[in-house]
């Protein structure tokens, strides 16, 4: 389904402001959003016993940053963007991979979860895109179907 939606720049242009509020939220939050120590953990699903959930705004504009060559399959429960223990996507990750800390409060992480969810929401209304929250894994595994 990714593919059936043509990616407007401006829909692109707002994820990408979405992400710029998120990361300064992140930011304001402090020692309550966490410090990334960057070991890569939080990357490997299944040993981390967590699920990363994303919209399709955050995968139409994955597609468009990295090409459509480079959106890779998830064939186990580790992100395939991970390389060597690091993000190869940093610049371009999810909203969940931005909001996710292992030394976050839970709280927090939740709340501001809830808000990016709000705004990607108000982006799928406005560019009458269905909204969909799906797992990564079959988000990259499937995409005609998201």
């Amino acid at each position: 389904m990714v593919a059936a939606y043509r990616a407007d720049n401006r829909l692109i242009d707002r994820v990408a402001e979405i992400y710029d509020w998120l990361d300064s939220q992140i930011r304001r939050g402090g020692s309550v959003a966490g410090a990334c120590k960057c070991c890569g953990n939080c990357c490997d699903f299944d040993s981390y016993d967590h699920r990363l959930f994303v919209t399709l705004p955050e995968l139409m504009y994955l597609t468009v940053s990295l090409g459509t060559e480079k959106i890779k399959a998830m064939p186990a429960g580790r992100c395939p963007y991970n390389i060597d223990g690091k993000c190869g996507i940093h610049e371009h990750r999810f909203a969940g991979c931005r909001i996710f800390c292992c030394s976050g409060d839970a709280a927090f992480q939740s709340e501001l979860s809830e808000a990016v969810l709000a705004k990607l929401k108000s982006v799928c209304a406005e560019f009458r895109i269905p909204y969909r929250y799906v797992d990564l894994a079959r988000a990259l595994n499937d995409p005609a179907n998201v």
